[in-house]
């Protein structure tokens, strides 16, 4: 069997795509991934062993500008080469995770009449899915409430499968994740992230962390900037009177990107995260505590929805990006810390929340669709 998936831009729809592809090359699929240049998955779904291929889009301006017509343009030629790549790879099905490339190639394939599937991260779905919902065969949902955000001729299309998680982001132990970093196995270690693409109000934030917990025998800090934002970070913590060396010995350890998250992931006794759905899930499989700040732009506030619900299931703290500053961050790490009792109650109620089963759920109806052309 052969399955072609697509997905792309931020990790959000890149890391879904990447556990099912791994999942059906375990099972002897054959699997193609089709992304942009200019993506994040051109580098991240090569590095782990998939065949990938790219096509041109571009994102649309969401007002009326002269840069609508070279979108236009260029989506139409990612248009074409998709279809030239869904003939050469015959695919029994397509799956789409979001992210204009994703629009650009499962159109393609259901003009085609190749069966196809997308799954939808969030609680209030984008654009893109919103749009396919009405020419692909099956739509499966990580939050049940997103189905009333698509037209209603989807309704019939709807599956619940959860977001599906990496195998391992489920299974790298703690030792492997402190190993695998150079922690130190006796201090506390506090992972913190902004998404895929970093947060420039966390970093702000995280500078009065680093001061206040540099130097701590108790606690390690894996702090993740997001590339753009990294140099800037470095900069900014190693002037003044409190100087800080980010050198090997350090409890400190900052870095722009790391691909490898489950060991991140894996070392964690508190994550200071957005809320986005695709961390969620893997913060949640783990039953990892966390202090999620939810960012303020997302399309229908979706990840303060995640967050709140998070919240309401006493699995995270939430702090407003509006209200976020060190001072206050630098007191809710504290606090929580200082209560284990706590900190094992939340850790609890996260693994509660969490759905290692997802994956294997997507790749079941994947099977389904895909039985639907082969007549099996």
């Amino acid at each position: 069997m052969k399955a072609l998936i697509t997905g792309g831009g931020t990790g959000g729809h890149i890391y879904p795509a990447l556990s099912i592809a791994l999942k059906l090359e375990e099972e002897g699929w054959k699997v193609l991934y089709t992304g942009s240049n200019q993506g994040m998955e051109s580098e991240i779904v090569p590095g782990n062993g998939l065949d990938f291929v790219a096509v041109e889009v571009a994102p649309l301006p969401r007002r009326i500008t002269p840069e609508i017509l070279k979108s236009l343009f260029k989506n139409m030629k990612g248009f074409f080469q998709a279809r030239r790549i869904i003939k050469n790879f015959a695919p029994d099905v397509i799956l789409g995770t979001g992210g204009f490339v994703s629009g650009v190639v499962v159109l393609a394939g259901s003009r085609m009449g190749v069966p196809t599937i997308i799954h939808e991260q969030n609680a209030y779905p984008g654009v893109t899915n919103r749009l396919l919902s009405m020419t692909v065969d099956k739509i499966a949902l990580n939050f049940a409430g997103a189905r009333e955000h698509f037209p209603g001729k989807a309704e019939r299309k709807f599956v619940l499968t959860g977001n599906p998680v990496r195998e391992k982001i489920l299974h790298t132990s703690r030792q492997q994740g402190i190993r695998n970093l150079k922690l130190n196995p006796g201090r506390k270690t506090l992972l913190v992230f902004g998404g895929s693409q970093g947060s420039s109000s966390i970093n702000q934030a995280m500078e009065t962390v680093c001061r206040e917990f540099y130097g701590k025998s108790w606690l390690q800090i894996v702090y993740i900037t997001g590339r753009d934002n990294y140099q800037q970070v470095i900069e900014k913590l190693k002037i003044d009177n409190n100087r800080i060396q980010l050198d090997d010995s350090s409890n400190i350890k900052i870095m722009p990107y790391l691909d490898k998250m489950e060991w991140a992931y894996a070392a964690a006794d508190l994550v200071i995260y957005r809320a986005g759905a695709t961390g969620l899930a893997e913060i949640t499989a783990r039953g990892i505590p966390a202090i999620l700040i939810p960012y303020p732009y997302a399309t229908g506030n979706h990840q303060e929805f995640n967050a709140r619900n998070m919240k309401e299931n006493g699995a995270a703290e939430v702090i407003l990006d509006e209200e976020l500053n060190g001072e206050l961050l630098v007191s809710l790490i504290k606090k929580l810390f200082a209560d284990q009792l706590k900190l094992n109650s939340m850790k609890r109620n996260s693994r509660k929340l969490g759905r290692p089963e997802a994956r294997d759920k997507l790749v079941k109806e994947i099977r389904k669709i895909a039985d639907t052309k082969t007549g099996s």
